[in-house]
């Protein structure tokens, strides 16, 4: 059993008959009133985001996890298929247990959270940023640079990502993952 004082970014707990992970919260002590922390939770079986306040010092059931590397393999629909580095078992996990499905190309290597109590997969973690390849985008207007202007652009794996107008096809670019935002250009 932990308490509000333990809440952080990553956290796996068991709330409303399902596991969460709390993907972002803050600590609020206001002048008037007792404390409180304010949580976004994402529900590890649905996907479904939620927002949750907790008082200071509510106890909460957290799920004691553990980390394991993997590889993705591919996607079939609606499942996607991982396999373990160190013993080379695989396991499929639903679109919904994934962050950003759309940024993840085959062969990238991601850290799965198990479930210690029934060994089950829980999340997905991916890597803070990835290097992907523009396969689309319209060509920049010169002279019109003057400005932070961006366009959208197709990359490797068919997601969309704004990116400023002197990307061009075939570019490898740095995006990062929580926000699917464009980072930096590559250079080969």
């Amino acid at each position: 059993m932990a308490s509000t004082s333990d809440i952080r970014n990553g956290l796996c707990i068991k709330y409303n008959h399902d596991i969460y992970k709390i993907i972002e919260f803050l600590h609020v002590k206001p002048g008037k009133g007792p404390a409180f922390v304010r949580t976004k939770l994402k529900s590890v079986t649905t996907g479904k985001v939620i927002d949750n306040t907790f008082s200071a010092g509510h106890k909460i059931d957290d799920v004691r996890v553990e980390t394991h590397k993997f590889q993705f393999l591919y996607h079939d629909g609606e499942f996607y298929h991982f396999m373990n580095q160190e013993d080379y078992t695989q396991i499929r996990l639903l679109e919904a247990a994934l962050d950003r499905p759309d940024l993840m190309k085959e062969g990238e290597v991601v850290t799965v959270l198990i479930n210690t109590e029934d060994n089950l997969p829980l999340s997905i973690e991916m890597p803070a940023s990835v290097i992907l390849e523009v396969t689309h985008t319209e060509p920049g207007v010169k002279g019109n640079t003057a400005t932070n202007a961006t366009k959208p652009a197709t990359v490797e794996t068919g997601a969309q990502v704004n990116v400023p107008l002197f990307i061009n096809e075939g570019d490898k670019i740095k995006i990062e993952t929580d926000k699917g935002t464009y980072k930096e250009r590559i250079k080969e």
